[in-house]
């Protein structure tokens, strides 16, 4: 056993000793508005890239795969973000269209966990957000196939520079907006004294149901 490894670990302080209280009897019918009420605490609070979210899918083999991510647009229909159909993610959505997402706020003791079915943009919302992206993230997705090996003697850069010329006119047949409409999602909430709150929505009907959760 790596003794020094786990005497490392167990010195990293978790949360910071004064959190934003949570009450889940205030908290409002729809999972999206308290969604939005927490990432807006958490930009007030500084916490860096709130949102940054990890995506978790299942491979072919039904393995959990898991990368970080970042949240493009929110509203009732669900959570969205985007990628290559191409890439590994793009690859297991089409194979198993369900994911995870899960947000981690240290800064504010915060977590949100959403899982659901997911469902491909139109062509046009995929080119609009294609077109939205920098010159060179766009440049990127033209330039090879996300995740596969660098053939030997390629460089990126130079299949960067070969793409940006003329970019403004370049769309892309890969790129998607990919919305995880969700089922399921937990708020959590830590406690210094380790108390922590955990409300939980369920998908019912039309609406949600709600339940505290044992932390």
């Amino acid at each position: 056993m790596n003794t020094q490894a786990r005497d490392l670990l167990r010195g990293l302080p978790v949360f910071p000793e004064q959190m934003r209280p949570f009450d889940p009897g205030t908290a409002p019918a729809s999972p999206v508005d308290l969604f939005t009420e927490w990432l807006s605490a958490a930009i007030d609070d500084g916490v860096p890239a709130p949102h940054a979210v990890t995506l978790s899918t299942t491979d072919d083999d039904g393995r959990p795969d898991a990368r970080v991510v970042i949240l493009r647009d929110l509203d009732e229909n669900g959570f969205s973000f985007a990628t290559s159909s191409e890439s590994p993610k793009g690859r297991q959505l089409r194979e198993t269209p369900y994911a995870a997402l899960t947000f981690f706020w240290q800064a504010a003791g915060r977590q949100v966990r959403v899982s659901g079915p997911v469902t491909p943009g139109t062509a046009e919302e995929n080119d609009a957000d294609f077109r939205r992206r920098h010159p060179t993230a766009r440049a990127l997705v033209l330039a090879g196939g996300q995740s596969e090996v660098i053939p030997e003697g390629e460089s990126v850069s130079a299949a960067v520079e070969r793409e940006l010329a003329g970019i403004e006119g370049k769309g892309s047949a890969t790129w998607t907006v990919y919305t995880v409409a969700p089922e399921r999602l937990e708020f959590w909430q830590a406690d210094a004294e380790r108390r922590h709150t955990r409300l939980r929505y369920v998908r019912d009907g039309e609406g949600w149901r709600r339940d505290v959760l044992w932390p």
